[in-house]
């Protein structure tokens, strides 16, 4: 009955995947612990089926959109499978309390990354950047009219003036290719391989899908665009928590009647999370999760310290 009346909180992980390619899983374990009332094993296992079920329904949304680089996805999932069978065998030695101070640290420190990267993404910056050369751009063109008589004035190249988010995402459309990112690099590599590692391994000891470590590491080691390196993060993700459940397989321990209504809700949430992600600047969604996982944090935090002490 708890893992019914805390099921809506599975529509909230899916809208962090769909929204923001990442952070589900750091709310599914918690709300499973503290909303359904399971150990913090079996949540991590539940966990792991929620979000990784709910990113792979997401792939399709984003894919439609063009957001999707499915060779880059399954190289950097595929790295994943060293760090996942350490984490997994760790998962099974741990003290539950001790997972669950170590899961409000990791929670602490997605908050950070993502709040930095909603400050790198934050349009203020942007939109002043873009302005000051139009405004440049506007007075060269007032002075070209008014010495109109000179033959050798010439009109300032159309690619002085950055373009409008708009007007990019035309571009996009018309130029399918001019931000896929390049090969990946023999320099790259080593990058690839200690993140994919580092993000398997949080996934099989936290039952996490690592997004928040993922979309970073996509734009860093891989040129990626914000967008694309969303929709191919739920790629990974679901590549790591299949790899990470099938490890468990001869341990696992899901609770059905829990996961089956957070899993039904999370898939709907994905679906409207691309939606909300679609109409709503990245850098407001971010605030409002990043309070979240800190109120989150400081609460598990506080609960394991007291049943350890």
């Amino acid at each position: 009955m708890r893992g019914l009346l805390a099921s809506p909180l599975g529509l909230l992980i899916g809208l962090s995947l769909g929204a923001l390619g990442g952070g589900g899983s750091i709310l599914a374990v918690p709300a499973l612990v503290y909303g359904a009332g399971e150990t913090a094993q079996v949540a991590t296992s539940t966990s792991l089926l929620v979000v990784g079920a709910a990113s792979f329904m997401g792939v399709g949304s984003h894919w439609r959109a063009g957001r999707v680089k499915w060779g880059h996805g399954l190289l950097f999932g595929i790295t994943g499978l060293g760090g996942s069978y350490l984490g997994t065998a760790a998962n099974q030695a741990v003290d539950p309390d001790v997972l669950l101070l170590a899961f409000s640290g990791v929670m602490v420190a997605a908050a950070v990354a993502m709040w930095r990267r909603r400050s790198s993404d934050d349009p203020t910056t942007t939109d002043q950047a873009v302005e000051t050369p139009a405004v440049l751009a506007t007075s060269t063109t007032s002075s070209a009219s008014a010495t109109a008589t000179l033959p050798t004035a010439t009109p300032a190249p159309a690619a002085a003036v950055p373009l409008s988010s708009a007007d990019r995402e035309v571009h996009k459309v018309e130029h399918p290719d001019a931000d896929a990112p390049e090969s990946l690099s023999w320099a790259a590599l080593p990058k690839v391989l200690l993140a994919g590692t580092a993000v398997g391994l949080m996934t099989g000891f936290f039952g996490v899908g690592g997004g928040f470590v993922i979309v970073p590491a996509l734009v860093l080691t891989m040129g990626f665009s914000m967008p694309d390196a969303v929709g191919t993060s739920l790629v990974v993700i679901a590549i790591n928590s299949a790899m990470a459940l099938g490890l468990r397989a001869g341990t696992l321990d899901i609770h059905w009647g829990d996961a089956l209504p957070f899993l039904v809700l999370a898939i709907i949430g994905t679906v409207l999370g691309k939606r909300i992600a679609d109409r709503v600047p990245a850098s407001k969604l971010t605030t409002g999760f990043v309070a979240l996982l800190i109120a989150l944090a400081a609460y598990t935090a506080i609960s394991s310290i007291s049943q350890l002490v």
